[in-house]
């Protein structure tokens, strides 16, 4: 049954070329800016100066060197530049990490506790947080345009999601001429993210939400049909802003709305990022085929209509099923994203050493509330396999 809800964000997008120009108009003149970045790929771009130029009568300081995961370590240094000086805005330039991390940092300057990763494990509710403003540079993670960040700690090898209405960026901004510089992988990466992104919220049982499937299949089909073009050529304006609102639209919450969601993919891979060090959308590829597969009769319904719509696939509804996850296979492996968690020398060692983390926190995953530790164990040795 299509579920009730409630819909609203906030965010006001800025999109198109040009539009750092803008930022100076996005931000009230007399805040304190603390502007935060991650490797300095924005030095190499451009992006940097744009953003300088824009708020050059503005009182800025900085912070770089957010990680691709963001860490709690690092960022709590920011929290404590923050507090020093008194900061009351936060804009975040650069790729999702950057600005997932800096959510955490706006709810960490305000946070009166003593241990603020409480704040990311809900041990300690967020009251309150600094607004946050950003200009994106690598599509991906849909952050740009909901209250989410995921947040890791080096110290117990933890990745964990936090969110709250608080953290909604006030405005994002978004051209996609910003990313023409990116490596290809980089580009790759977003492209899977995005795609996983609507699979989790799309692939699990039909509740008659036809608006919300269509979209969904709609994103999913230009992904697939922009990937080719803006790995390509870069410069393919049209491609690359596809592929941008594409991974916006992907996760501001509207896919979602009304629908079942999964999000085991999701956790599962943050253990293998947390455990392993690889990429965030690396491991959804080596993690999602073959949930579908063990999945497969949960989620026929959606594996047939997937095929049909999405893939524009003929036969028996077993044939569509078994074209569907391949093609999904397929679709990674075209964007150069390994499957197969082996090929990242992933073993049963560290499959029992995240099944064992799960059981510890009783954790059960799925639509259905289904997929138990002892399932996830079985997803991984299929993807080792």
């Amino acid at each position: 049954m299509f579920n009730n809800f409630v819909y609203q964000n906030p965010v006001k997008v800025l999109f198109g070329k040009g539009q750092i120009s803008q930022l100076g108009k996005q931000i009230p003149k007399e805040a304190k800016i603390l502007l935060t970045y991650g490797g300095g790929s924005i030095f190499k771009n451009g992006v940097y100066e744009q953003v300088k130029q824009a708020l050059h009568d503005r009182n800025v300081i900085e912070f770089g060197g957010i990680e691709a995961n963001p860490t709690y370590e690092t960022l709590m240094q920011a929290v404590e530049l923050g507090r020093k000086e008194n900061i009351d805005f936060l804009l975040a330039v650069g790729g999702g990490s950057v600005l997932d991390g800096t959510k955490f940092i706006a709810a960490a300057i305000p946070y009166e506790g003593d241990d603020a990763w409480q704040l990311v494990t809900g041990k300690a509710k967020i009251k309150k947080a600094i607004t946050v403003g950003s200009v994106l540079t690598l599509p991906a993670t849909g952050s740009e345009m909901n209250f989410f960040a995921v947040i890791s700690r080096k110290e117990t090898h933890e990745k964990k999601g936090m969110g709250h209405p608080l953290l909604y960026p006030a405005f994002s901004i978004l051209d996609p001429e910003t990313t023409y510089s990116l490596p290809q992988k980089q580009i790759a990466n977003g492209i899977a993210d995005a795609f996983t992104h609507v699979m989790e919220q799309y692939m699990t049982y039909p509740v008659g939400a036809e608006i919300q499937d269509r979209f969904a299949e709609a994103t999913l089909q230009t992904l697939i049909a922009v990937a080719p073009k803006t790995l390509e050529n870069p410069t393919d304006y049209e491609a690359r802003a596809n592929f941008m609102w594409a991974a916006t639209v992907a996760l501001n919450g509207f896919i979602g709305v009304g629908v079942p969601q999964d999000w085991a993919t999701h956790e599962i891979g943050h253990e293998l990022t947390a455990s392993h060090g690889i990429d965030h959308a690396r491991t959804l590829a080596v993690v999602l085929p073959h949930l579908l597969r063990l999945k497969k009769e949960d989620k026929r319904g959606k594996l047939i209509q997937y095929a049909q719509r999405v893939w524009n696939l003929n036969g028996t509804d077993d044939e569509l099923i078994e074209g569907a996850i391949q093609k999904t296979i397929d679709f990674y492996e075209s964007l150069g994203i390994p499957t197969k968690a082996s090929t990242y020398g992933i073993g049963q060692d560290t499959i029992d050493k995240i099944v064992k983390r799960f059981e510890e926190g009783k954790v059960v995953l799925g639509e259905r509330g289904d997929i138990t530790p002892e399932v996830v164990g079985e997803i991984l040795e299929m993807s080792i396999g």
